[in-house]
């Protein structure tokens, strides 16, 4: 069967998983979406064999249908090899009475690697696929995570650019170093005086823009996206998912059916609905656990079916979170009104001119599947401080929200089900706001030397892309107002501003 994509907003067009990878954003400013969810051809006992690369070919193969299975399987190689430096690519370990799936191992430490590195040749490959002659112009805005990931996967690919906007005083250290000493010809980098928000939607609006498009196409140049919101990265997360209990099934911590909770650290909503996918794919989930910090814009959504972005924007020590418009909720939006596009289209353009939506009764009972929770910054560093002392085991931010939600929920509803935690970074890239969090007398001191600290008092070592900073040569200084980021692009692509 093939599998063909639709836009959130249009439901007469449709595409193929490889067109729908290329554009990245639908010509209406929708997210494309597959017409139906496909169901696992393969039992949870033949999966519990299979490696993360085996895996990610039943599930993928599923979704990606206009790819051959050689492409699938190139593609699937390339991606998840030694870059990664644990052979299992997402390891899972047992912390207290909770599963850690700890997806960090990859190039830029942090879960964004898990999709990123396959996103360069999944796109490549659909560019021969359907005769792209232009070069291919990633443009993505990060919170802190994806921008990285990105550069590295996207750095020295032929027949593509990369261009990258961060709010400047909106990551950590150690993000912005990774970002600004990133090598390569094709790649941009652009600090905005903003939040992440208004990257986002600076880089939406560009996307929209169809006489920025036209202008692009004269000088040979198309764009493309590795945000989440490009089908292409929301994909391969789902695939983690799968894997996750397909080896808690092989370590005898399930029985066959069982249900999990899954709890995730959620900003732009992509990585919480892969695991939604891979349960209506028929992974045995029962309730995903949606965990936000102090911006708890989703917890309040999920709370009384109201989405309003008009609030104070947070500064947290979780910042790839520190997100007001989360972008792939549009497509549960989409599930929920029963793909009804001109029903979906209406909310978002509430969302864009009002900063509100509220969704109907209807729709609010379709999410029963989600939970909505929060941590404050109090509870982030409590649940590093508690999970520290009590296990040994030291978490990131982000991961310490989920574990908090995790641990509030389970109290509150008596609910003991096992609780899976999406781990989506190393403590080190935020190692002042862990080792702080674990004891004070750390914020004393410089950033490298709380990296040698962490290195003792989590007696792991240091991964490589920390050690690849140290020393590392800045080579990325564009600055720009959020509302100068078409001429930043154009200066950058050497077009006339």
């Amino acid at each position: 069967m093939n599998l063909l994509y639709k836009s959130t907003r249009n439901k007469e067009h449709t595409v193929t998983a490889s067109e729908a990878i290329l554009k990245g954003l639908a010509d209406d400013g929708g997210l494309f979406v597959p017409v139906q969810i496909p169901k696992l051809d393969v039992s949870m006992e033949a999966l519990k064999g299979m490696s993360y690369q085996e895996t990610a070919y039943v599930v993928m193969k599923q979704f990606l249908t206009d790819f051959t299975e050689e492409e699938l399987k190139h593609c699937i190689r390339c991606a998840y090899d030694s870059k990664f430096d644990t052979e299992v690519i997402a390891p899972l370990v047992k912390v207290g009475d909770k599963y850690h799936l700890e997806l960090f191992h990859g190039a830029t430490i942090a879960f964004k690697d898990m999709a990123l590195s396959i996103l360069p040749h999944l796109l490549t490959t659909a560019a021969r696929k359907n005769q792209v002659t232009n070069e291919i112009v990633i443009l993505t805005a990060t919170s802190g995570d994806t921008g990285k990931a990105a550069l590295a996967g996207f750095a020295g690919v032929p027949g593509t650019r990369i261009i990258v906007f961060y709010p400047k005083d909106g990551v950590s250290q150690v993000q912005r170093l990774q970002m600004v000493t990133q090598k390569g010809e094709n790649t941009a980098v652009v600090a905005i005086h903003g939040n992440f928000d208004q990257a986002q939607s600076g880089v939406k609006a560009l996307f929209e823009d169809q006489e920025l498009a036209g202008e692009l196409s004269k000088e040979g140049y198309q764009f493309s996206s590795a945000n989440s919101i490009n089908i292409g990265r929301l994909v391969p997360q789902v695939v983690y998912y799968v894997y996750a209990y397909a080896k808690l099934l092989e370590h005898g911590e399930l029985e066959a059916g069982e249900e999990i909770n899954v709890t995730v650290p959620t900003g732009n909503f992509g990585n919480i609905l892969a695991a939604y996918y891979a349960k209506q794919m028929g992974v045995p989930i029962a309730k995903l656990l949606c965990a936000s910090n102090e911006n708890k814009v989703l917890f309040d959504f999920f709370r009384t079916g109201c989405y309003d972005k008009n609030r104070e924007f947070v500064l947290t020590s979780s910042p790839s979170m520190d997100i007001l418009i989360s972008s792939n909720l549009e497509r549960l939006i989409y599930a929920i009104a029963d793909q009804n596009a001109e029903k979906n289209r209406e909310l978002m353009e509430a969302l864009r001119t009002k900063g509100t939506y509220e969704i109907t009764q209807e729709m609010k009972t379709k999410l029963s599947d989600f939970v909505g929770g929060y941590a404050t910054e109090e509870e982030t560093r409590a649940a590093i401080r508690d999970v520290y002392h009590k296990t040994g085991y030291v978490m990131d931010t982000h991961t310490a929200v989920a574990a908090h939600v995790c641990s509030a929920y389970q109290e509150r509803i008596k609910d003991t089900k096992k609780a899976l935690i999406a781990s989506t970074a190393s403590p080190y890239k935020f190692a002042r706001s862990v080792l702080t969090a674990i004891d004070a007398k750390y914020d004393a001191l410089g950033e490298m030397a709380l990296i040698d600290e962490l290195e003792k008092v989590s007696q792991t070592a240091v991964p490589q892309a920390i050690e690849e900073i140290r020393n590392a040569q800045i080579v990325h200084t564009r600055e720009c107002d959020a509302e100068k980021m078409k001429d930043m692009v154009k200066e950058i692509l050497h077009m006339a501003v």
